[in-house]
């Protein structure tokens, strides 16, 4: 027998019924008048398939944003092909990787975090794609992945993206947007062209001083004419040559929310910068301007301000190299052992190298020097051990600190931004021997 995709039939399949007619979804499943229109709620029927669905009642299903999938059901589909990352967000796909996961020097693409900001398009065929070159360069250029990897030295190199809101769910008072913790951070291995050798083959002219970027995504309302997100980097920095027009992740395809079949990877910069789903570049002779750019989107105030304090808009600078910053991997926080314990993990800084990581178990009373690997290449993280014995049973913290090539070190606390980007705080792990 056929599925019934309606809200009230015997056996329906949610994402399927979002996907073919969100606009009628959201109405028959939240009776709402407009796809837009977040004052609504669920009601009739509608309300009563999705409590069935969930087997509870929804105390609060006023508050339900339009066309929200439950995460009950959306962790089990849009985190297929990930590994262990919790779900923060549905819509936008928004998830993190626990930070023992990430114990591996190369981050596997089934433990890459996932940051959307729009919904990913579903025709993600590798064969029929193209990338447009264009705005201010002598030669428009539109190349498919074919012609990418014919035309240019094709490379591999790992790299580290960080999102820029690593960290928001410490900031107190607290940030409004997606409450990560520590895991919005991977290191990849890349494969694709150099970005810089593509637009030098378009002729960049002397006049242009950024670069913007646009995605295949389209934005939360539907809107075709709405880009969810468009950001740009100045034209020296994607003249750098570790910024990646990518299309292989470790040897393998794109996971399909890590931006399969195309995308731009910056290292050191936010990962906002990276743009998914790439489907043209054109430059231009300003500081771009696209959604995502403006406003206090990915920008920090020009000063120090004080928590909670309100900030105009023209106060705010575009973010650009990330901070100094480490991760313990291991041992897990939580962990139970014995005395000998070996502390992992990694350390990065933006466009710079990381120097030293320090370890302290006596909550910064005393530090010692980890063993710290170079990067593997420019744009990776660097790996850092150090076997520590501790005295005696009882509860520890195991802190790391990360100083940077520019004699930068990571603080115990940082300053309140109203938008939580930025934070580099020590990262601590608790751990009880018995």
């Amino acid at each position: 027998m056929a599925k019934d995709h309606g809200p009230t039939g015997e056996s329906p399949d949610i994402h399927e019924f979002f996907g073919k007619d969100p606009v009628e979804a959201d109405r028959a499943f939240f009776g709402r008048k407009t796809y837009s229109d977040r004052r609504g709620f669920l009601k009739g029927t509608g309300l009563a398939t999705m409590a069935a669905m969930l087997g509870a009642n929804i105390p609060f299903h006023r508050n339900m944003p339009g066309g929200l999938i439950p995460a009950a059901f959306a962790s089990e589909d849009v985190l297929v092909g990930k590994d262990g990352l919790t779900l923060l967000n549905d819509r936008p796909v928004n998830a993190e990787t626990p930070p023992h996961l990430l114990d591996d020097a190369i981050t596997p693409t089934a433990r890459h975090f996932i940051r959307n900001n729009g919904i990913p398009p579903e025709n993600v065929d590798a064969g029929t794609w193209t990338l447009t070159i264009d705005g201010l360069v002598d030669n428009p250029m539109t190349y498919s992945i074919a012609d990418l990897k014919s035309k240019f030295e094709v490379v591999t190199t790992a790299l580290a993206i960080e999102c820029g809101g690593n960290g928001r769910a410490f900031f107190n008072p607290p940030a409004k947007g997606n409450q990560w913790t520590y895991g919005a951070v991977a290191c990849s291995e890349w494969t694709g062209v150099r970005l810089k050798d593509v637009l030098n083959a378009g002729g960049v002219k002397s006049n242009v001083v950024y670069t913007a970027h646009v995605g295949a995504d389209t934005h939360l309302s539907g809107d075709p004419d709405k880009l969810p997100i468009s950001r740009g980097v100045p034209i020296a920095k994607a003249m750098t040559d570790n910024i990646l027009i990518a299309f292989a992740q470790n040897g393998g395809n794109l996971h399909p929310n890590n931006g399969a079949p195309l995308r731009l990877v910056v290292p050191g910069w936010p990962g906002s910068c990276s743009q998914k789903w790439l489907k043209r570049i054109y430059l231009r002779d300003v500081v771009h301007d696209g959604p995502k750019m403006t406003g206090k989107a990915y920008r920090r105030p020009n000063r120090r301000v004080e928590p909670g304090e309100k900030v105009e808009t023209e106060d705010f600078v575009i973010i650009e190299r990330m901070p100094v910053k480490s991760l313990i991997t291991n041992p897990m926080n939580g962990a139970t052992g014995g005395r000998s314990v070996e502390v992992r993990g990694h350390a990065w800084s933006g466009d710079r190298t990381v120097s030293v990581v320090d370890i302290s178990y006596d909550f910064g009373a005393t530090w010692m020097k980890a063993e710290l690997d170079a990067p593997v290449n420019d744009g990776a993280w660097q790996n850092f051990r150090a076997n520590v014995e501790l005295p005696q049973a009882g509860y520890y913290e195991i802190w790391a600190r990360a100083t940077d090539s520019a004699g930068v070190m990571q603080p115990h606390a940082i300053d309140w931004n109203p938008k939580g980007y930025l934070n580099n705080t020590m990262h601590r792990v608790a751990l009880r021997v018995s």
